[in-house]
Protein backbone atom coordinates (compact mmCIF):
# COMPACT_ATOMS: atom_id res chain seq x y z
CA UNK A 1 0.00 0.00 0.00
CA UNK A 2 2.81 2.12 0.98
CA UNK A 3 3.92 1.49 -2.77
CA UNK A 4 1.45 2.61 -3.98
CA UNK A 5 0.68 6.10 -2.31
CA UNK A 6 4.73 7.00 -2.92
CA UNK A 7 3.87 6.84 -6.75
CA UNK A 8 0.59 8.13 -6.78
CA UNK A 9 2.15 10.94 -4.26
CA UNK A 10 4.94 11.70 -6.54
CA UNK A 11 2.68 11.62 -9.58
CA UNK A 12 0.27 14.15 -8.00
CA UNK A 13 2.69 16.23 -6.76
CA UNK A 14 3.91 16.77 -10.54
CA UNK A 15 0.29 17.59 -11.43
CA UNK A 16 -0.36 20.58 -9.36
CA UNK A 17 0.92 23.73 -11.28
CA UNK A 18 2.55 26.47 -9.17
CA UNK A 19 4.57 24.35 -6.83
CA UNK A 20 8.23 24.98 -6.94
CA UNK A 21 10.02 21.39 -7.17
CA UNK A 22 13.19 22.21 -4.74
CA UNK A 23 16.06 19.97 -5.79
CA UNK A 24 18.86 18.27 -3.23
CA UNK A 25 21.38 21.36 -3.56
CA UNK A 26 19.04 23.28 -0.72
CA UNK A 27 20.20 23.73 2.84
CA UNK A 28 19.95 19.50 4.15
CA UNK A 29 19.71 20.81 7.87
CA UNK A 30 17.31 19.04 9.75
CA UNK A 31 15.08 21.30 11.13
CA UNK A 32 12.17 18.83 12.33
CA UNK A 33 11.55 14.96 13.17
CA UNK A 34 8.53 12.67 12.93
CA UNK A 35 7.99 9.91 14.85
CA UNK A 36 9.48 7.06 13.14
CA UNK A 37 12.82 9.05 13.72
CA UNK A 38 12.85 10.84 9.68
CA UNK A 39 14.47 14.13 9.63
CA UNK A 40 12.98 16.73 7.46
CA UNK A 41 14.31 20.12 6.12
CA UNK A 42 12.66 23.71 5.87
CA UNK A 43 11.46 22.70 2.77
CA UNK A 44 9.41 19.45 4.31
CA UNK A 45 12.21 17.33 2.24
CA UNK A 46 13.57 14.27 4.09
CA UNK A 47 16.79 14.97 5.58
CA UNK A 48 19.86 13.54 7.16
CA UNK A 49 21.38 14.32 10.52
CA UNK A 50 24.58 13.88 11.55
CA UNK A 51 25.63 14.30 15.23
CA UNK A 52 29.32 16.12 16.88
CA UNK A 53 30.55 12.43 16.87
CA UNK A 54 29.52 11.32 13.63
CA UNK A 55 26.20 8.96 14.97
CA UNK A 56 23.77 9.31 12.35
CA UNK A 57 20.20 8.84 12.06
CA UNK A 58 18.50 5.75 11.57
CA UNK A 59 17.13 6.62 7.86
CA UNK A 60 20.72 7.52 7.09
CA UNK A 61 21.81 4.23 8.18
CA UNK A 62 19.02 1.87 6.95
CA UNK A 63 19.59 3.86 3.34
CA UNK A 64 23.80 3.03 3.41
CA UNK A 65 22.43 -0.96 4.06
CA UNK A 66 19.62 -0.59 1.81
CA UNK A 67 21.78 1.01 -1.27
CA UNK A 68 24.40 -1.57 -0.98
CA UNK A 69 21.94 -4.60 -0.96
CA UNK A 70 20.70 -3.27 -3.92
CA UNK A 71 21.37 -0.38 -5.47
CA UNK A 72 25.33 -0.91 -5.84
CA UNK A 73 25.63 -2.99 -8.51
CA UNK A 74 24.71 -0.43 -11.02
CA UNK A 75 25.28 2.62 -9.10
CA UNK A 76 28.63 1.83 -7.69
CA UNK A 77 30.11 1.66 -4.23
CA UNK A 78 29.19 4.48 -2.20
CA UNK A 79 26.91 6.64 -4.92
CA UNK A 80 30.25 6.91 -6.43
CA UNK A 81 28.79 5.60 -10.16
CA UNK A 82 30.07 3.26 -12.24
CA UNK A 83 30.33 2.70 -16.30
CA UNK A 84 27.02 1.59 -16.39
CA UNK A 85 25.11 4.02 -14.64
CA UNK A 86 25.51 7.31 -13.41
CA UNK A 87 27.05 8.85 -9.24
CA UNK A 88 23.87 8.85 -7.26
CA UNK A 89 26.45 11.04 -4.97
CA UNK A 90 26.30 13.70 -7.72
CA UNK A 91 22.73 13.04 -9.29
CA UNK A 92 21.03 14.25 -5.81
CA UNK A 93 22.68 17.53 -5.88
CA UNK A 94 20.23 18.21 -8.72
CA UNK A 95 17.49 15.93 -8.21
CA UNK A 96 14.39 16.44 -6.58
CA UNK A 97 13.06 14.29 -4.07
CA UNK A 98 9.91 13.86 -6.33
CA UNK A 99 11.71 12.86 -9.38
CA UNK A 100 14.01 10.47 -7.39
CA UNK A 101 10.86 9.12 -5.92
CA UNK A 102 9.11 9.13 -9.45
CA UNK A 103 12.43 7.66 -11.32
CA UNK A 104 13.04 4.64 -8.64
CA UNK A 105 9.47 3.55 -8.80
CA UNK A 106 8.65 4.12 -11.98
CA UNK A 107 12.15 3.86 -13.89
CA UNK A 108 13.69 5.70 -16.79
CA UNK A 109 15.36 5.15 -20.18
CA UNK A 110 17.65 7.84 -21.70
CA UNK A 111 18.62 6.77 -25.26
CA UNK A 112 20.49 8.67 -27.82
CA UNK A 113 23.10 7.98 -30.45
CA UNK A 114 25.70 6.71 -28.63
CA UNK A 115 24.61 5.09 -25.65
CA UNK A 116 20.91 3.57 -23.80
CA UNK A 117 20.54 4.22 -20.17
CA UNK A 118 17.56 2.03 -18.46
CA UNK A 119 16.96 2.29 -14.68
CA UNK A 120 14.83 -0.35 -14.15
CA UNK A 121 10.96 0.21 -12.22
CA UNK A 122 11.19 -0.63 -8.62
CA UNK A 123 7.99 0.31 -7.36
CA UNK A 124 6.89 -3.18 -6.90
CA UNK A 125 10.25 -4.05 -5.41
CA UNK A 126 9.31 -3.98 -1.46
CA UNK A 127 12.93 -3.88 -0.88
CA UNK A 128 13.62 -1.26 -2.77
CA UNK A 129 9.92 0.77 -2.58
CA UNK A 130 9.57 0.34 1.47
CA UNK A 131 12.88 2.37 1.87
CA UNK A 132 12.69 4.87 -0.47
CA UNK A 133 12.98 7.58 1.84
CA UNK A 134 15.94 5.66 3.67
CA UNK A 135 17.73 5.55 0.02
CA UNK A 136 17.13 9.65 -0.21
CA UNK A 137 18.69 10.35 2.55
CA UNK A 138 21.32 7.99 2.20
CA UNK A 139 22.27 9.51 -0.62
CA UNK A 140 21.52 13.32 -0.34
CA UNK A 141 23.94 12.65 2.65
CA UNK A 142 26.84 11.49 0.62
CA UNK A 143 25.87 14.56 -2.13
CA UNK A 144 26.72 17.24 0.49
CA UNK A 145 29.52 15.04 1.77
CA UNK A 146 27.91 14.68 5.18
CA UNK A 147 29.43 11.00 5.57
CA UNK A 148 32.09 9.35 3.88
CA UNK A 149 32.41 6.13 1.87
CA UNK A 150 32.33 3.61 4.31
CA UNK A 151 29.44 2.22 6.90
CA UNK A 152 28.06 4.71 9.35
CA UNK A 153 30.10 3.57 12.70
CA UNK A 154 27.45 4.47 15.14
CA UNK A 155 24.14 5.46 14.59
CA UNK A 156 20.42 6.07 16.39
CA UNK A 157 17.95 3.70 17.16
CA UNK A 158 15.36 2.60 14.93
CA UNK A 159 12.14 3.68 16.49
CA UNK A 160 9.19 1.53 16.96
CA UNK A 161 6.97 3.30 14.83
CA UNK A 162 9.64 2.75 12.06
CA UNK A 163 9.32 -0.52 12.81
CA UNK A 164 5.66 -0.78 12.53
CA UNK A 165 5.75 1.55 9.46
CA UNK A 166 8.10 -1.00 8.32
CA UNK A 167 6.18 -4.15 8.93
CA UNK A 168 2.78 -2.97 7.35
CA UNK A 169 5.48 -2.11 4.29
CA UNK A 170 6.67 -4.95 4.03
CA UNK A 171 3.54 -7.07 4.69
CA UNK A 172 4.18 -8.32 7.62
CA UNK A 173 2.45 -6.28 10.09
Amino acid sequence: MRIICLVFAAAAFFAVPGIALADGSGDPTAVKQSDTGEYYDKEGTPTFKVAADGAVDWYTYSGYRRYHSECHVCHGPDGMGSTYAPALKDSLKTLSYPDFLAVVAGGRKNVSTSSENVMPSFGDNPNVACYMDDLYIYLRARANDAVGRVRPAKHEDKTEAYNKAEASCMGSH
